[in-house]
């Protein structure tokens, strides 16, 4: 595939860039869909991180859209998301297994969906997503006398 072929169907603000990654990668904005929808389908389903997903998620479609426009953010540099995701972490009852399983699940529905440069390519961000959050949130953790995070 040429990137003369690619066309974007999300707003981006690095479109060469974008394009570049999509044909390199495979990845596109329905791959990328279809990987976050079935990712969190799994994740509501697994024993281990259902409770921490189900305590504080109320709207999945929003949150499934707010996903969908971080990992394109991620993975095809489009610039979209704009989030803050480690003062949402921090506060969940959430160690390393929560991680690892949080990452073995990621790393078999990008297996499943992309193409394996897409794959690789996602899971490597995965990986340095959650070994970030994982610091962040021990570091938050180990100090009893942080104040409390704003959510805002």
């Amino acid at each position: 595939m040429s990137s003369a072929t690619v066309s974007l169907s999300i707003p981006t603000t690095r479109p060469e860039v974008t394009v570049a990654l999509m044909v390199e990668t495979g990845l596109s904005p329905d791959v990328l869909r279809d990987l976050v929808h079935r990712f969190y389908g799994c994740v509501r389903a697994d024993a281990v991180l259902e409770p921490i997903f189900a305590a504080r998620i109320t709207d999945w479609a929003v949150h499934l859209e707010r996903m969908v426009t971080f990992w394109s953010s991620i993975a095809l540099m489009t610039g979209q998301y704009h989030g803050r995701p480690v003062p949402a972490h921090t506060p969940l009852p959430i160690n390393a297994a929560h991680f690892d399983r949080w990452l073995a699940l990621f790393r078999a529905i990008a297996v499943d969906t992309c193409t394996p440069a897409g794959a690789l390519h996602l899971i490597e961000r995965a990986e340095r997503i959650a070994h970030s959050l994982h610091i962040a949130v021990q570091s938050a953790q180990s100090d009893p006398v942080a104040p409390p995070k704003l959510f805002f």
